[in-house]
C-alpha cells in the first residue's frame, strides 16, 4: 500500500502542498489539464524551483484575476459538482470546502448556507484544493499521515482588517488536532492549508513504518530566518496485507460507579469515533475492586472522548499513551444464505492466505427473525464460506 507523510517544517498551505505534490513527479500538464474540467474559472499555473536554507524545493503558483466577486459555499459547491472532474475528486474536493464552510459558518455565527467566502473563495484558493486531491490521486496514495501542526503567532491582514494569528478559522479547522506554538511572528498554517491536512490526513503523529521512496519539499512564498519555510511530502509503502497505524491508548481506574453504567459510556465512546472499547477487573489501593476503562483511538480524537469519560463516568482523571498497532487487510462482503443476507468479514494473513468471518449482529438479527438457534445459522454460513 502506498502511503505519505507529511513534514509541516515550516507549516503548511494550499500553494506548498500542490508544490511538494509536484516535487515528488506530478505532472504540471497533467494538472492543468485536469483543472481545466472546472468551469468558467479563468486562470494559469506554473511551477519554478526555489532554494530554501540551501534545499532545493518546488514553488507553485496559480495566475488569475486580481480582482474577483466573492463566491459562497453554495457557488464553489455548484462549480465543483459541475465541472468534469472523477466523481472521486468532486467528492473530496467538496469535503474539503465543507470544513471550510463550517469553521467560517462557526466563527462569524451564521448559517452554513449563508457563508461567502473571502481569501479561500479567490480562483487560486479553488485551485489549490482541486489540485491538492488531484495530485494525491494521480500519485495514487492511499493514506496520509501527518506531523504535529507548528503555528506561529502575532496579527496578520485580511479582508476583515487585522487578526491574530493563527486565524480563527484555521484555528477552528484544527480544533481536535495536536499543535505546537513556534516562535514565528506570522502565519504558518493558511485555512487552505488547515482543510486539507485536516480532511485527508489519517493520523497527526510520528512518521509511520514505510518504505521510503520519493521526497518532496514544496516551497512556501514567506521566508522565516528561523527555519526553513517547506513542506515535506515522504512517499512510502508499507507491506499490502498489513498496516501500521500510530494509535494512543487512553485509560483510567473506576472503583465508585454503577457498573450498569459501563454500556452507556462504551457507546457514547464507540459513537465518538474510538477504535475499540474494554473493562478489566482489577485491584486497587486498600484492596479495593475496581474496574479498568481502556480505549484505542486516534491521537486527534483525544479532546472529544476524554470529555466523554469525565462527563459519563465519576473518573476524576484519566492517562494516555502513544501506541503502535498492526492491522491485517480486510474487506467485507454480503453472502447470500437461505436465511437471509450476512455481512461477512474477509481478513488477508500476512502469508496471503484469507479467511473470512460473519457479523455477529447480522447473525444475531436474522436467528432472532426467523426464530432459529444462533449456532445453527453460524455453522450455516461457515459451511457456505468453506465452500
Amino acid at each position: 500500500m502506498k502511503i505519505a507523510y507529511g513534514d509541516l517544517i515550516g507549516g503548511v498551505s494550499g500553494d506548498m502542498f500542490v508544490a511538494a505534490l509536484l516535487d515528488l513527479g506530478l505532472s504540471l500538464n497533467r494538472l492543468r489539464g485536469e483543472l481545466k474540467k472546472i468551469p468558467t474559472l479563468q486562470f494559469d499555473i506554473s511551477s519554478r524551483k526555489k532554494t530554501i536554507h540551501s534545499l532545493r524545493a518546488s514553488q507553485f503558483q496559480v495566475i488569475c484575476p486580481k480582482h474577483e466577486a466573492r463566491r459562497s459555499w453554495k457557488q464553489i459547491r455548484d462549480l465543483i459538482k459541475r465541472s468534469k472532474l472523477d466523481a472521486a475528486v468532486k467528492s473530496t474536493s467538496s469535503e474539503i470546502f465543507a470544513a471550510l464552510a463550517a469553521a467560517e459558518a462557526k466563527i462569524h455565527g451564521v448559517p452554513i448556507d449563508e457563508v461567502h467566502f473571502h481569501e479561500v473563495g479567490a480562483t487560486d484558493s479553488i485551485v489549490d484544493i482541486v489540485a491538492a486531491v488531484l495530485g494525491v490521486r494521480e500519485l495514487g496514495i492511499e493514506s496520509f499521515y501527518f506531523s504535529v501542526i507548528p503555528l506561529g503567532r502575532g496579527l496578520v491582514s485580511s479582508m476583515h482588517g487585522a487578526l491574530p494569528a493563527p486565524g480563527p478559522a484555521t484555528l477552528e479547522l484544527l480544533r481536535g488536532l495536536p499543535v505546537v506554538g513556534i516562535d514565528i511572528d506570522t502565519e504558518t498554517v493558511t485555512p487552505t492549508g488547515a482543510a486539507i491536512v485536516r480532511t485527508l490526513g489519517k493520523q497527526f503523529a510520528h512518521q509511520p513504518a514505510m518504505t521510503i521512496e520519493k521526497i518532496g519539499y514544496g516551497a512556501g512564498q514567506k521566508e522565516f530566518a528561523e527555519r526553513p519555510n517547506l513542506f515535506r511530502i515522504i512517499l512510502g509503502r508499507v507491506d499490502s496485507s498489513a498496516a501500521l497505524e500510530e494509535m494512543l491508548v487512553i485509560e483510567t481506574n473506576i472503583d465508585d460507579m454503577n457498573p450498569q453504567l459501563f454500556d452507556h459510556v462504551m457507546d457514547r465512546l464507540f459513537a465518538a469515533g474510538a477504535r475499540d472499547v474494554f473493562l478489566a477487573p482489577i485491584q486497587m489501593k486498600k484492596n479495593r475492586p475496581a474496574t479498568l476503562l481502556s480505549v484505542i483511538a486516534e491521537p486527534r480524537d483525544r479532546q472529544k472522548l476524554s470529555e466523554i469519560i469525565f462527563k459519563e463516568t465519576s473518573t476524576l482523571g484519566l492517562r494516555y499513551y502513544p501506541v503502535s498497532r498492526m492491522i491485517l487487510k480486510r474487506e467485507t462482503k454480503k453472502v447470500t444464505t437461505r436465511f437471509g443476507e450476512i455481512t461477512v468479514k474477509i481478513i488477508e494473513q500476512l502469508d496471503g492466505t484469507r479467511r473470512a468471518a460473519p457479523e455477529y449482529d447480522d447473525l444475531k438479527r436474522i436467528a432472532r427473525a426467523n426464530n432459529i438457534p444462533l449456532k445453527l445459522l453460524y455453522d450455516t454460513v461457515a459451511r457456505k464460506l468453506r465452500a
